[in-house]
């Protein structure tokens, strides 16, 4: 199989889909790599290293035209959707709920669209999903306490403060891979912390994990209101997976925050959590709403890719091999947690958050194979 690395262009995205290391294992498995001019050097990867590892280096479009399979980080973007080919199997994080256009495209084309975001194991975990996960966490709270700076627009507090001043207070709504990540920077400055989360069991772990020394509280519309109320930054870390991120924050809970308090929303590429989320960019990061700092940015791991590539790679490997043999079929047969990850086939959506999100049925993936 032909496998096809392009660079990446969304926003300040300096991840690329695959590392060295990787295009080797994948030739030894006697494929063809094909890597776009340039596409590691944000990373820290140049074409001379994918070269000596065994890949072809070659310019966008032989890149997309030429690959049977093209291995992505971000899903793609209006100006790569005439770069799609028809029946190509695509494999990248695709967050296509809040997405109805590329969703078209990818029917149109009858691509064999495979998320990194849905691939689920038996117990419910993301396996791909979750280093980049575990990276935004710890992320956004160092981003979130840059803008609580006065100079950018912030209360002016410092999240660990200093003897005998108060500390800043962050909420954490989810207590998933992101969240406890975000509690585990903000602990570690000295922040005083809440996780706000659905599941009993998963706020009682997170009490032993932490030691009692992180409040936890059930969601619900008063305790987010009222949490809310009192914290300096705000964290989104809910995920249902494959589907649009539920609205939890709405405008009457942004008008009770503090002026120039700072709202993260890490959900924002499944739509983010707030009826006032949008999505932001790198360079243009924040805006106001309500008087609190809204911070949007999608690709948050992107900003960090000597760990984010390379961490992303050890997961997604093993699952572009098994893609890449040649009894697909019945590869996906054989793996549930690999099928879960197909969102489109011959133009179908097969993944039924996704089909939901559009309004639509999902057919059974098994039907089309």
């Amino acid at each position: 199989m032909v496998i096809g690395v392009p660079k990446e262009i969304k926003n300040n995205e300096y991840r690329v889909g695959i590392v060295p290391s990787g295009v080797e294992e994948l030739v030894r498995d006697g494929h063809r790599v094909l890597v776009e001019s340039g596409a590691g050097v944000g990373s820290g990867i140049t074409d001379a290293q994918f070269q000596a590892a065994g890949a072809e280096i070659a310019a966008a479009g032989r890149v997309w035209r030429g690959a049977d399979l093209v291995m992505k980080v971000k899903e793609p973007l209006p100006e790569e959707y005439p770069l799609l080919q028809e029946g190509q199997l695509l494999f990248t994080f695709l967050h296509l709920a809040p997405l109805p256009d590329l969703v078209a495209v990818l029917r149109a084309r009858q691509a064999r669209a495979v998320a990194y975001e849905t691939i689920q194991l038996a117990d419910g975990s993301l396996p791909l999903l979750a280093p980049m996960s575990q990276v935004a966490g710890k992320m956004a709270v160092q981003l979130g306490a840059a803008f609580l700076q006065r100079e950018k627009g912030g209360s002016g507090i410092l999240l660990g403060g200093v003897p005998g001043t108060k500390h800043g207070r962050i909420v954490i709504l989810g207590g998933g891979a992101v969240g406890i990540n975000a509690a585990k920077v903000a602990y570690g400055l000295g922040a005083q912390v809440v996780i706000v989360d659905i599941d009993h069991s998963r706020l009682s772990y997170i009490d032993d994990v932490f030691d009692g020394k992180v409040v936890t509280l059930m969601s619900n519309r008063r305790s987010i209101r009222e949490a809310a109320a009192e914290c300096d930054m705000l964290v989104g870390a809910v995920l249902v997976a494959g589907a649009k991120a539920p609205r939890l924050v709405d405008r009457e809970v942004l008008q009770g925050m503090k002026e120039g308090s700072v709202f993260v929303d890490v959900a924002i590429d499944q739509g983010g959590i707030s009826e006032t989320s949008r999505p932001t960019s790198h360079a243009d990061p924040v805006y106001v709403e309500e008087g609190v700092i809204h911070y949007c940015v999608p690709n948050i791991p992107g900003a960090v890719p000597m760990t984010s590539t390379y961490a992303l790679t050890n997961v997604t490997l093993p699952y572009c091999r098994k893609l890449a043999g040649e009894d697909l079929a019945g590869v996906l047969r054989a793996d549930s947690a690999l099928a879960k990850g197909v969102n489109t086939w011959a133009g179908q959506i097969t993944c039924p958050p996704v089909a939901a999100a559009m309004g639509d049925e999902a057919v059974p993936l098994e039907s089309l194979l």
